[in-house]
């Protein structure tokens, strides 16, 4: 993997890079759609392609060695051989999924302990099965096995907790580099950055990951419970020591401002069920700002979700459509809106992009926020 920056905001640490990978190339600052079991949740590929114009999808390491499994995955020459997708594919390593499942898990020095939320059964993910499994899955580019602690962490946990993270990652970069790529072509490994929102922890954890020289890093353990303002502090002091030649993924987040807000503050790679999963309970976010599908208001309004949209279903449908779709609980108007949102969540970063490299991104930003807060 490459990254090339290509240019930097003047009066922030917004920046604008290219990411080349052997399935492609990715233009940053970039939102990720989320595909957890190998789909992103009621849309197609050709959506997510040509429309949604999506340019890297994730898989989660978790729920795909679960349901289907390794042996169909092999079988299939991996992720990009069972799902049809031939662009980039990133892979989280599930350690937030082992946090999500605390009632039904055990952290021990050799790795994680769970049982399936499937059907009971009981497995481990160490640090070396994890980059094993990954290996598997094919994804271009490979998280690290990590323990992500709730946002209310004590420092006395988040310490222990980081400490564990760090050992882990010592075990996947050696595992990394005992293993070969599968199917021909190279994959990467990002370590992820914790420590919770201690300061003096995240700068420890900052550290150490770009002591590691992986060809990228990401920032774990935000957008967990903590305020908003903390999240903004930690990702601001993790970015003044992150190499500035490597791209950095902030994992997990989240809204449209925080988006803007973490650009603005030198990420370049971002990922977040909350386009598919609002919209499939009606919410939508437009470039005037955000609505609520199941309101009245929309009722006997014939226009188009919305006026020069991001997709094509904002002027293919009405929101009086719509909303009668979601009071009818008809399939079609949660994938209607997972494609609006996404295909928004792939307008504003390629926006803030041409900002950054037209240099007022600046003076854009903060307009953009108060517009896409607004509820209408």
């Amino acid at each position: 993997m490459k990254f090339n920056l290509q240019h930097t905001d003047p009066k922030s640490n917004a920046r604008a890079g290219l990411v080349t990978t052997a399935h492609g190339q990715i233009e940053t600052p970039i939102f990720m759609p989320v595909g957890t079991v190998g789909t992103v949740k009621g849309v197609h590929l050709t959506e997510l392609r040509d429309d949604i114009k999506a340019q890297i999808i994730l898989g989660n390491t978790y729920h795909l060695y679960l349901r289907p499994g390794l042996d169909i995955l092999e079988k299939a020459g991996g992720l990009h051989g069972f799902n049809g997708w031939n662009r980039p594919i990133l892979t989280d390593s599930g350690g937030f999924q082992v946090f999500s499942l605390s009632s039904i898990r055990k952290l021990k020095e050799e790795g994680a302990e769970f049982r399936s939320h499937i059907d009971g059964s009981k497995h481990i993910f160490t640090p070396e099965k994890v980059i094993d499994i990954e290996r598997i899955i094919g994804a271009d580019i490979m998280m690290a096995f990590d323990e992500c602690p709730p946002g209310d962490s004590d420092y006395a946990y988040a310490k222990k907790s980081l400490g564990l993270t760090h050992r882990w990652l010592d075990r996947c970069i050696k595992r990394f580099h005992e293993t070969s790529p599968k199917y021909g072509y190279d994959q990467c490994l990002f370590p992820i950055v914790q420590g919770c929102i201690y300061p003096d922890l995240r700068k420890q954890a900052a550290e150490f990951v770009a002591s590691k020289e992986c060809d990228g890093n990401a920032i774990g353990g935000l957008a967990v419970g903590e305020p908003v303002d903390k999240m903004y502090e930690m990702i601001e002091l993790v970015n003044t020591i992150l190499p500035q030649e490597k791209p950095r993924y902030l994992m997990g987040v989240g809204t449209p401002v925080n988006i803007l807000e973490g650009i603005e503050r030198g990420v370049d790679m971002f990922d977040c069920v909350m386009p598919t999963r609002n919209g499939r309970n009606g919410m939508l976010f437009t470039k005037n700002g955000i609505m609520n599908m199941r309101n009245k208001k929309w009722e006997a309004d014939f226009s188009p979700i919305e006026e020069d949209g991001a997709s094509y279903v904002d002027t293919l449908y009405s929101k009086a459509y719509l909303r009668h779709l979601f009071h009818a609980q008809e399939l079609l108007a949660m994938q209607i809106a997972s494609v609006h949102n996404l295909a928004f969540y792939l307008w504003l970063v390629k926006e803030a992009r041409r900002h950054i490299i037209a240099g007022d991104f600046s003076t854009w930003k903060p307009a953009m926020v108060k517009q896409i807060s607004t509820r209408l």
